[in-house]
């Protein structure tokens, strides 16, 4: 195996892994989601719930 074979194959893992990141960074669960008690933008002061 010569060294430009090697090269485009370190290319190509590096590629991958770099990819692989970006997905798995879009689609992992943020760090400070609304499910863990923050307090969000949103002004519930003006519902009124309806309990029946």
């Amino acid at each position: 195996m010569d060294i430009q074979t090697l090269l485009v194959i370190l290319i190509f893992i590096a590629a991958l892994f770099y990819i692989g990141r970006m997905v798995y960074r879009s689609v992992s669960p943020k760090g400070s989601g609304c499910g863990s008690n923050c307090k969000c933008g949103v002004d519930f002061s003006n519902i009124n719930p309806d309990k029946k």
